[in-house]
């Protein structure tokens, strides 16, 4: 790969970082939650993946137990997730999003999307064309 190759990989690795996490950040603030993001990242992990034990959504999430243990902790004192027994070994736990949990979930999914198809109606169709075919390469560099 030659220099000017890697010049423009490295100036849309920043464009791109930089356009992610503002609309990141303009998304989380049409909820105006009390959640963190871990806390809300962990909230929807369970929610998409059911149930399972605090280490295993630790090691989903990529944070040390005692990390997860303290976001778990903040989620059960709201009601949105509780902890009910292993099904298989007494010594531990499962943790399994509430009602209330999916209802919250639910709501802020729903503001953030209605603000998104708000700016999406803004631009002109051979932008939301582009942004369509982006999608699924967006979706693949998010599962690397």
């Amino acid at each position: 790969m030659n220099e000017t190759t890697r010049t423009a990989r490295s100036g849309l690795a920043e464009e791109l970082r930089i356009s992610v996490a503002r609309l990141s950040r303009r998304l989380r603030a049409q909820v105006g939650s009390d959640l963190s993001v871990t806390q809300f990242s962990a909230l929807a992990v369970l929610e998409r993946h059911g149930e399972m034990t605090p280490s295993e959504l630790a090691e989903h999430e990529h944070v040390k137990p005692p990390s997860m243990t303290r976001t778990v902790a903040a989620l059960e004192a709201a009601r949105l997730v509780a902890r009910r027994p292993h099904a298989t070994d007494r010594r531990q736990v499962v943790l399994a999003v509430t009602e209330p949990g999916r209802a919250l979930l639910g709501e802020h999914r729903r503001r953030k999307e209605a603000w998104l198809a708000m700016r999406l109606a803004e631009l002109t169709e051979e932008e939301r064309a582009a942004l369509e075919r982006a999608v699924p390469i967006l979706e693949r560099l998010s599962r690397s």
